[in-house]
C-alpha cells in the first residue's frame, strides 16, 4: 500500500489543546516552548478558532484574521506549521454559507427525503454524504475557500465515526435555544424519538456502545438513513471517516499541489495511505500510558504507520510523574502530540520543570533521529512496513518476545524500553540475543547471548533506547524545529556485535523535497542512499551507494561524523583513508577511540574488549558515493 502522507515536519513534535481561547494564548504557548528550549514544530487549535463552532470559519473577536495571518507568517518564517480541526457536522444555519452551498448542491445524507438532522458542537447539523461525487466537489471547494481565508498547513478531521450527541429521528425544538450555551455541550437538546420501524434500525441484536445494550444507531447516524445512490447507512457506516479522509486529501492537494497532512479519528482499511491517526480521547492514567504501546503497534500492523496517543492524556489532569513518563515514551511515537481537554488544567511540557527536562531530553533525541524516522516513513510508503514495530517483527524466532507490548522497535533495530509503572526508577527490559548500544550514551552496552531480561536504571528524566548490532542509522544534530535540525551535519552510527573482529552492518537514507505530492525517486527531487560497513580482522570499511544524488548535492547536505561501535581490540591510533587516499596536509579530520562499558548483566567473558571509534571533522556529501577505511590496532 502506498503511504502518501509523509512530510518531514509531521515527524516533529506537536502541541494542541481544546481550550486555547484566543490567539494570544496560542502565541504564548509557542513562545513558552521556545523559552523552555523544547522542540516544537506544529501548533494546533481545536474548535476555539471557529465562529460559533462552525467549520471553515474564524472567530472575529478571539482569532481576528489580520493578527492570525501575521502570526502564521511568523510561524512559517521559523519553519513551523499550524493545523486546525474540522468536524463533519455542518451547522444548520440560514446565514452560514457552508451549509447554504451544501443545500444548494444536495450534499447531505437523507432520511425520508430530507437532510438527516443530528447534533454536534454547533447545535443542529447535517452530515455530508462523501459517497456522493457532488459532495466531494463541494468539500474540496469549501477547503479552498477556507484556505484563502486562513492558509492552514493541514486539517484534523474529528468526530467522523460519525459521532452524534443525539439518537434516532430528531427535530429542532421550538421555543428554546439548543444548545443553551451552558454545561458541557454534548447533551442532546433536540427533540428526538427512536426509530424502530425497520430491521436496519432494530436488528435482532444490540451493541455494547456505552457498557449497556443500545440500538445499533445509538449516538450516530440512523442506520436506515440513505446515502448517494440509495446506499443505507447500515451498509456504509464504517466507510464514513475513510470517505471524508479521501475527500479532504483531494481538497488539500488541490490547493498548491503539495503533499497534504490529515489527522483522522475514524479509520478503515486503506486510511494509512491518506492520513495519520491518533488513538482518540485516551485518559491521563498509567493504564492508558501502557495501552498506548499496543494500540500504536496494532495500527502499524493495520497499515496506519503514522500513529500516536495524546501525550499526558486528554483527560483527566495527569500527575507530574505520569507526564514525565509519557513524554519519554511519546517522543518515540511515530506521531507525537500533546493534547488536552477543555476541562483539564494546562499540561504543556513546560508547565512542570521536571517534565520540561524530560521533554528536552527525549525530544532532542527524536530530532537527532529525524533522518532515520523519515527514512522509515519512506519504507512504509514503499513496502507497507510499520514505523513502530513489535519486537517479533525483527526477532521472528525468539518466542519470548511474541507477547511483549511494553517495549517496541522503531524500524528493525532501535528499541524503546519506557517506564510504565508509577514510582518506578528502573525498568526491566527484554533484550533479544545480540549486542545493544544505548543511543543516549553510546559507551554503554548490553550483550545478551541467548536473550534475557535486564534491569536498567531509569530515574525520572531518563528513557532507555538501544540500537541493535549490524545496523547503520543516519542521524543529525537536532534542533528546536525540523527545519533547523535538517540543516545540521549528518552523523552515521554503525553497530557491530560487541568485540567483533568480523562483521557487517547496513542502513539507508531517503531525503526528498517533502512538499511535492509524490514521495518517489527520480526527477531530481529526492535522493536514496544505501550505507554499508564491514570489519575484517583489523580493517574497518564504511561506504555508500547513492541513487539520484543530485537533490542531496544541491542541498549541500554532508556527513560530518561517523561513529562505529562494537569493534574488537584495544584503543589505538586510527589511520583513515577516504576513497583509498590518506588525507594529507592540514586536515580537520580527527578520531577518538574509547573502550565501551558492558552492563553488569551482560554475557561477556571478562576479556572481550569492545571499543567505539568516532571520526569527526568529515565533510562527505550525502549525494556522492564515498568509501572510508582504517586499520585498528589489535
Amino acid at each position: 500500500m502506498e503511504i502518501r502522507l509523509t512530510i518531514v515536519w509531521l515527524s516533529g513534535f506537536h502541541q494542541c489543546r481544546w481550550g486555547y481561547h484566543n490567539l494570544s494564548v496560542v502565541e504564548e504557548v509557542v513562545e513558552n516552548y521556545k523559552k523552555a528550549q523544547i522542540p516544537l514544530d506544529v501548533i494546533w487549535t481545536d474548535d476555539d478558532h471557529m465562529d460559533g463552532k462552525k467549520d471553515f470559519t474564524l472567530n472575529p473577536t478571539n482569532f481576528p484574521r489580520p493578527k492570525l495571518l501575521a502570526f502564521l507568517d511568523k510561524l512559517h518564517a521559523q519553519g513551523m506549521k499550524y493545523v486546525v480541526i474540522v468536524d463533519p457536522g455542518i451547522s444548520v444555519n440560514s446565514s452560514y454559507g457552508v451549509h447554504q452551498r451544501g443545500m444548494a448542491n444536495d450534499v447531505f445524507i437523507k432520511y425520508g427525503g430530507k437532510p438527516y438532522l443530528a447534533q454536534v458542537w454547533p447545535g443542529a447539523v447535517n452530515f455530508p454524504d462523501f459517497l456522493n461525487p457532488k459532495t466531494v466537489s463541494w468539500w474540496v471547494d469549501e477547503i479552498k475557500r477556507f484556505h484563502e481565508l486562513f492558509p492552514i498547513d493541514g486539517l484534523w478531521i474529528d468526530m467522523n465515526e460519525v459521532s452524534n450527541f443525539c439518537s434516532g429521528l430528531c427535530t429542532i425544538p421550538k421555543g428554546k435555544i439548543c444548545p443553551s450555551g451552558t454545561g458541557p455541550g454534548w447533551i442532546c437538546c433536540l427533540d428526538c424519538k427512536n426509530i424502530t420501524k425497520t430491521r436496519w434500525d432494530e436488528p435482532p441484536y444490540k451493541i455494547n456502545a456505552t457498557g449497556s445494550s443500545a440500538p445499533i444507531g445509538f449516538k450516530t447516524i440512523a442506520t436506515s438513513a440513505v446515502h448517494y445512490n440509495g446506499v443505507l447507512e447500515y451498509d456504509a457506516h464504517s466507510l464514513y471517516g475513510f470517505s471524508q479522509t479521501i475527500a479532504t486529501h483531494k481538497g488539500l492537494q488541490a490547493l498548491e499541489g503539495k503533499r497534504p497532512f490529515i489527522l483522522t479519528r475514524s479509520t478503515y482499511v486503506g486510511t494509512g495511505q491518506y492520513a495519520a491517526h491518533w488513538t482518540g480521547d485516551n485518559q491521563g492514567t498509567w493504564n492508558d500510558l501502557r495501552y498506548s504501546i499496543s494500540t500504536m503497534l496494532n495500527f502499524g500492523i493495520f497499515g496506519v504507520p503514522m500513529v500516536g496517543s495524546d501525550i499526558c492524556g486528554f483527560y483527566p489532569q495527569p500527575t507530574e510523574e505520569l507526564c514525565n513518563r509519557w513524554i519519554e515514551l511519546g517522543a518515540f511515537y511515530p506521531f507525537s502530540r500533546d493534547h488536552a481537554n477543555y476541562y483539564s488544567p494546562r499540561q504543556e511540557l513546560y508547565v512542570w520543570d521536571s517534565v520540561a527536562k524530560s521533554g528536552r531530553n527525549a525530544l532532542a533525541m527524536r530530532y537527532k533521529l529525524l533522518p532515520y524516522l523519515y527514512t522509515l516513513s519512506y519504507e512504509a510508503h514503499s513496502t507497507g512496513a510499520p514505523i513502530a514495530r513489535p519486537l517479533f517483527f525483527t526477532f521472528t524466532n525468539y518466542t519470548d518476545c511474541y507477547g511483549l507490548s511494553t517495549q517496541f522497535l522503531l524500524g528493525s533495530g532501535l528499541m524503546v524500553s519506557p517506564v510504565l509503572e508509577q514510582g518506578a526508577t528502573s525498568v526491566k527490559a527484554l533484550f533479544p540475543p545480540g549486542s545493544w548500544y544505548s543511543v543516549f550514551d553510546m559507551s554503554q552496552t548490553v550483550v545478551s547471548s541467548s536473550g534475557k531480561y535486564v534491569t536498567l536504571d531509569a530515574p525520572l528524566n531518563v528513557v532507555n533506547v538501544h540500537l541493535y548490532q549490524n545496523r547503520i542509522v543516519p542521524m543529525q544534530e537536532g534542533g528546536l524545529t525540523t527545519k533547523e535540525a535538517r540543516a545540521t551535519p549528518y552523523h552515521l552510527v554503525v553497530t557491530f556485535p560487541a568485540g567483533a573482529t568480523q562483521g557487517e552492518a547496513k542502513g539507508n537514507l531517503f531525503v526528498d523535497e517533502d512538499d511535492l505530492p509524490e514521495m518517489k525517486l527520480g526527477g531530481g527531487s529526492s535522493t536514496y542512499v544505501d550505507f554499508y560497513a564491514t570489519v575484517d580482522q583489523n580493517m574497518v570499511k564504511v561506504w555508500s551507494e547513492v541513487q539520484d544524488g543530485k537533490f542531496a548535492l544541491d542541498k549541500g547536505w554532508a556527513i560530518g561524523k561517523v561513529t562505529v561501535m562494537g569493534l574488537g581490540g584495544t584503543p589505538a591510533r586510527v589511520d583513515i583513508k577516504l576513497d583509498g587516499i590518506e588525507p594529507t596536509g592540514v586536515s580537520d579530520i580527527f578520531s577518538n577511540v574509547s573502550e565501551q562499558i558492558y552492563s553488569e548483566d551482560s554475557d561477556v567473558d571478562g576479556v572481550m574488549k569492545s571499543v567505539m571509534v568516532q571520526i569527526s571533522g568529515l565533510s562527505l556529501p550525502i549525494g556522492k558515493n564515498f568509501a572510508m577505511s582504517w586499520k585498528m590496532g589489535m
